[in-house]
């Protein structure tokens, strides 16, 4: 017996007397080899994706603080320290900044698969609700690492932002107030979003990262059967998680760590000018994730506005209470997965909008200029004497 047998068996053995090791393998064995449904296919690695993504943000973020200065008279300069001088900083950023977009999206088709699968029904209710709070607490995951830089982009698409709390009846002052912690976007707001970034929001997505798992665990994937008439899968009829599974969430996470390392090198995360909030560039915009609700909120006098873009929040969370139908499977579901597509479609029409409004663009070798409608009108050339 080699002398590396012989120290893991004496250091399992001291285990055993101490923990009830069996038990433990027992637990993990069955959680190994749980059967998945048959339709678990390539789609249902979104949320594996997901997890590596958080876990990618805490490690790079953890190496990101090394060098990193929250104060408007350092933050810029030690990020440009990081992507010009610090070893592999440019790519350590790159993780960080490509992972969080990354990571929006898998949320995001995590939850469209849930959907249009009918994964929330009974007894999976508070799965997707904790599902909800994980997208919304990544997001703002998101909005505030983006100010962090303190660059021209992120501070005025904070300020613009910011005001959309402000419009909210009786509390929006105050709450933009709390936000920013002044009137405007200063060291006071960079401070505070740091501390929300990198203490508060992490303990709090990791509790509902840890929760949401021993849920999903628990109540195993969802089959297509109708409410109250899934049945256990038996033994050698579905889909083992190891090998088949892993290997398919392998070859998907692969794919995804090149992908991750394209987008690193061809379209690195560009840092611009520094923050000056007396010079305002033309044409701000939130991130793309509130593109849809920035460009939703023009149509509308502000309160309304902001009543209507809640309302797809609100419908999001309550959605499991609301469809009382037994049905699982999408052709069963005709009204719901209709209501998800126009949904969808509305989000992706008011995000294309809110992203080509307010600019000029070329078409057939004449200028149109876009403005906050998208509405285009023609641009004059002026002649040259």
């Amino acid at each position: 017996m080699s002398l590396g047998r012989k120290i893991g068996g004496k250091l399992w053995n001291w285990l055993r007397d101490r923990y009830p090791m069996d038990e433990v393998v027992e637990f993990s064995e069955g959680q190994l080899h749980k059967p998945l449904p048959p339709h678990v296919g390539v789609w249902h690695t979104s949320g594996s994706l997901a997890l590596f993504l958080f876990i990618n943000q805490i490690v790079s973020g953890i190496l990101l603080m090394v060098y990193y200065r929250p104060t408007t008279e350092a933050a810029f300069e030690s990020v440009h320290y990081i992507m010009t001088k610090a070893y592999f900083g440019w790519l350590i950023r790159g993780f960080h900044a490509w992972g969080s977009t990354l990571m929006i999206v898998c949320v995001l088709v995590h939850m469209m698969r849930t959907f249009f699968m009918g994964a929330y029904k009974k007894p999976r209710e508070m799965t997707w609700v904790l599902g909800v709070c994980i997208l919304g607490c990544t997001i703002t995951f998101g909005f505030t690492g983006y100010l962090l830089p303190w660059n021209q982009l992120s501070y005025w698409a904070t300020q613009v932002g910011t005001e959309i709390a402000g419009v909210i009846p009786w509390a929006g002052e105050y709450i933009m107030l709390l936000l920013r912690g002044g009137t405007g976007v200063s060291g006071e707001t960079l401070a505070r979003f740091y501390v929300v970034h990198v203490v508060v929001l992490p303990w709090v997505l990791t509790g509902l990262v840890v929760v949401h798992l021993v849920f999903m665990r628990v109540q195993s994937l969802a089959t297509l059967e109708k409410v109250g008439e899934e049945k256990p899968i038996e033994k050698g009829k579905g889909i083992p998680f190891f090998p088949h599974h892993i290997l398919t969430e392998g070859v998907i996470f692969s794919l995804l760590i090149a992908g991750l390392f394209a987008l690193i090198v061809l379209w690195p995360a560009e840092l611009g000018e520094k923050a000056d909030p007396l010079k305002t560039p033309e044409g701000i915009k939130p991130e793309w994730y509130f593109l849809s609700t920035y460009q939703l909120l023009k149509y509308f006098p502000k309160t309304l506005g902001l009543v209507v873009s809640l309302v797809p929040i609100v419908l999001l969370l309550f959605w499991p209470f609301l469809d009382r139908t037994p049905a699982r499977h999408p052709r069963q579901r005709k009204v719901s997965v209709a209501i998800g597509i126009v949904g969808l479609a509305i989000a992706l029409v008011f995000g294309v909008l809110g992203y080509y409004s307010e600019r000029t663009v070329t078409v057939g070798g004449k200028k149109y200029h876009l403005d906050m409608y998208c509405v285009p009108h023609a641009v004059e050339s002026k002649s040259v004497h």
